[in-house]
């Protein structure tokens, strides 16, 4: 496996991602229970709204396909995103 970050950039439409957040959560959490989901979470309010996420997958295309699901991009919330090879050297992933 190899682990992924990936970066969202959420749309300006805060009160439908507000509605929208359970199912996200939920579904990043069966993520997590898989073992596909490392670590994800929310920017602070210094920028643009947006999250980061830590994936274990195979490939790029596997992290496309887990974020295809997610109910924020399934109805539109993630403006953009950006997957990047992430090789971890020290620590531990939070979970």
């Amino acid at each position: 496996m190899t682990n992924f970050m990936v970066e969202y950039t959420y749309t300006d439409d805060s009160a439908k991602r507000d509605e929208l957040r359970p199912v996200h959560r939920a579904y990043l959490e069966s993520l997590v229970s898989t073992g596909q989901m490392l670590a994800y979470g929310r920017f602070g309010q210094d920028g643009p709204a947006g999250a980061l996420l830590l994936v274990a997958a195979e490939s790029s295309d596997e992290v496309e396909a887990l974020l295809a699901a997610d109910p924020y991009v399934l109805e539109g919330q993630v403006g953009s995103h950006r997957i990047r090879e992430w090789i971890g050297t020290w620590g531990a992933i939070p979970r």
